[in-house]
């Protein structure tokens, strides 16, 4: 069925459809992120330890570089193995990793074990993903991911705060243990309440049409959507290396920036599902076009938004940036791919992700390094790049050598 002739649910039909599984993903999604205390505590674990700052950064680094991995390997396991048993399979490995990183002694060591947690504690998102377009219906797949969206922000609210808390009373192994703990949690959900969802041989791929590289080549659509997601990403990526310079070069503290970062995350918690609520009836790449544009405006207006009042302004425009683009790309992704390979879709859209990760900030800090305003004119063209590309792969056809999905 196109996307002309969908239904058009209200957000409250969207719930109300919602099966059981979909739930049980949002409850291991929260339970997970809310005990996700190793990434953003890792800088202060290391330097802790004695580490200098750059040491500590090649820990972020190699964090990175794991999970850039993660999504192909994460991706075809979810096709192959089954959607529960790769996220039991990441949860419980990486809750492993988690519990051996104290232990590690030298920096060599330590940095191959956290690349190898990046690698295995974020295979599950593909599998996540792919389960959710697997259960949903396409109508409601922006209520879908919108859902799993809050669930995540929730618990890494909620969690960030636990952390803080442990982390000065408790010391950091305890941080660690608590956050395998929560890992394991979700993987005793997967493995307890889970389907499968689809899987695959290569054979049946054959006899499908092909494979993930098979499909995606001939998918020129799909392929300027990845150019404009990896737009936006980068854009994104200012939000936590460039924006928080900025800041301070404006002569506001940390506190200023903090401050903003919770305005944006409180912005999402009350109005991502009233936004929804009017996105999901609309085109997903229309929607995608959109967002990448206000992205491009929030952070473009920061060549002259340099008091308060418009710094919270410019928050609230790519906020909603935000809040429309990423449940309809999310949900874009789960409608194009085919049953079969809906792991490998879902991978190479988190992929563009992770490349995002790694290059933003270091470009977006060298050019910041010559001129701050350069960074705001560069996002402010990415963002219109990214709503033209979202555009011209709207005009662009699926190939008509794709076979139908088959059936979850």
């Amino acid at each position: 069925m196109s996307q002309a002739r969908a239904p058009q649910p209200t957000l409250r039909d969207s719930m109300r459809a919602m099966p059981r599984t979909a739930w049980t993903l949002f409850l291991g999604a929260f339970v997970n992120r809310l005990g996700t205390f190793v990434l953003p505590f890792l800088t202060l674990y290391l330097t802790a330890r004695g580490y200098s700052a750059p040491q500590a950064g090649l820990g972020i680094a190699a964090y990175g570089m794991g999970a850039i991995a993660s999504q192909g390997f994460g991706g075809t396991l979810a096709d192959r193995l089954g959607r529960r048993n790769t996220i039991a399979f990441s949860m419980f490995t990486g809750a492993a990793l988690t519990v051996l990183l104290p232990e590690v002694n030298g920096l060599p060591a330590i940095l191959g074990v956290i690349a190898l947690l990046g690698l295995m504690a974020e295979i599950y998102r593909p599998a996540a993903s792919a389960l959710l377009a697997d259960v949903v219906d396409s109508e409601h797949r922006v209520a879908s991911f919108t859902l799993q969206r809050l669930a995540i922000n929730l618990g890494w609210a909620i969690g960030l705060a636990l952390g803080g808390a442990l982390a000065d009373h408790s010391g950091f192994r305890l941080l660690f243990w608590a956050d395998a703990l929560t890992s394991a949690s979700f993987g005793v959900i997967a493995l307890v309440a889970l389907p499968h969802g689809t899987r695959s041989t290569k054979r049946e791929d054959r006899a499908a049409g092909g494979g993930a590289l098979t499909f995606i080549r001939a998918d020129r659509g799909f392929l300027l959507f990845l150019v404009a997601i990896f737009l936006i990403a980068i854009i994104f990526m200012q939000n936590a290396t460039t924006f928080p310079l900025q800041i301070i070069a404006l002569g506001y503290s940390k506190g200023i920036y903090g401050l903003l970062l919770g305005f944006n995350g409180a912005l999402i918690f009350l109005l991502e599902l009233a936004v929804t609520s009017q996105t999901q009836r609309r085109d997903r790449l229309r929607m995608v076009a959109l967002g990448g544009m206000l992205y491009g405006v929030g952070f473009g207006a920061l060549l002259f938004a340099h008091s308060l009042p418009l710094l919270m302004g410019m928050t609230v425009v790519w906020t909603f940036g935000e809040m429309i683009e990423s449940p309809n790309a999310s949900a874009f992704v789960a409608d194009r791919a085919p049953g079969h390979l809906r792991g490998r879709y879902q991978a190479a859209f988190g992929s563009m992700f992770a490349f995002a990760a790694v290059i933003g900030p270091i470009v977006g800090t060298l050019v910041f390094h010559v001129s701050p305003n350069a960074v705001w004119i560069g996002c402010a063209g990415l963002g219109i790049l990214a709503a033209m590309t979202a555009l011209a792969a709207h005009r662009v056809p699926v190939p008509s050598i794709r076979p139908s999905a088959p059936a979850s």
